[in-house]
């Protein structure tokens, strides 16, 4: 273990003896690392967890207004999501009791496969219920998260630059033909959703393949709906984002048109998890990228366009 890791341990065990006295810490293991936080499992039944937002201003806010926004998601969400146990908000931590279930990114991807459209389904009503929160009973919980498509594009093509050699060569042109395309039309209702539904943060249980648990609300906001279903698109295929899109009921939007942007932004996407991946030394986000291509950016004469939708 690194001299880092064996400090992040030491905080794991000074902020559990603080917050909950007389529980006894008989295990400490690393959960994993994502874009934005750091976790871990304590006893096998706690989560700690440390935002690695490196100013400690945003970080104190990050955390409280995460805990603030879980207490309004569990009234709102058909699927269990984590209750905070303790706060300390100056370390970026935030301790919950572990959900059931493991998270979708540790199965195997045949697996994930044969069993992607059930759960994508489960996950386009959850979908339903988030977005059919009016936003105003959300004023000042979360913040309005709208960046145009050509900023998403443009990132998209800056992360690509950096991880271009690690994609197989029979999947740039596609790729290269997309970043030079227009994007979509931008025409849609903003809606409340979690803001980052990729597979890591999906809960299964893996006897029954049905969803246990939605965890990490961390950037949940007021959104593009066609941005989690993008996610969906990105990690399980299109297959899975057809059935979450058949499960989803709403009035407000043109699902045509959401599921045109939902493959906009599961392309845009895909590079910057492949770069956070191989940055972080995390094979199975490189995996998922890299499997990714063949559904995002098939092989073969592509204008960038077609196919648009799921």
């Amino acid at each position: 273990m690194t001299s880092r890791g064996r400090d992040r341990v030491a905080d794991v065990h000074s902020v559990v003896v603080t917050h909950m006295p007389g529980y006894r810490i008989e295990s400490v293991v690393p959960l994993g690392e994502g874009l934005d936080n750091l976790a871990y499992e304590v006893n096998g039944e706690l989560v700690v967890r440390f935002s690695k937002e490196p100013d400690p201003v945003r970080r104190t806010a990050l955390v409280g207004h995460e805990a603030r926004v879980l207490a309004a998601v569990a009234e709102i969400s058909p699927l269990p999501v984590p209750e905070p146990t303790f706060t300390v908000p100056e370390q970026g931590c935030l301790a919950y009791r572990k959900l059931v279930g493991v998270p979708l990114s540790d199965m195997p991807r045949h697996q994930r496969s044969a069993h992607g459209t059930s759960i994508a389904a489960t996950l386009g009503e959850l979908l339903t219920a988030l977005h059919a929160v009016p936003v105003e009973r959300l004023a000042g919980l979360v913040d309005v998260d709208h960046q145009p498509l050509a900023e998403w594009r443009h990132e998209a093509t800056e992360k690509y630059v950096t991880v271009a050699g690690q994609i197989p060569a029979a999947h740039r042109r596609p790729v290269e033909a997309f970043l030079d395309a227009a994007p979509p039309e931008e025409g849609y209702t903003p809606t409340f959703s979690h803001n980052d539904l990729g597979i890591e943060h999906v809960l299964i249980d893996p006897v029954a393949w049905t969803v246990t648990g939605v965890i990490d609300w961390s950037d949940a906001a007021v959104v593009d709906p066609a941005y989690d279903f993008g996610l969906l698109h990105r990690d399980l295929g299109p297959a899975a984002t057809r059935a979450a899109i058949s499960s989803y009921r709403t009035d407000a939007n043109d699902l045509a048109a959401l599921g045109e942007r939902a493959v906009f932004y599961a392309r845009c996407s895909v590079f910057e998890d492949l770069a956070h991946g191989i940055e972080t030394e995390q094979s199975d986000y490189v995996e998922k990228s890299l499997a990714a291509m063949e559904w995002l950016f098939p092989p073969g004469p592509w204008n960038g366009v077609t196919p648009a939708r799921p």
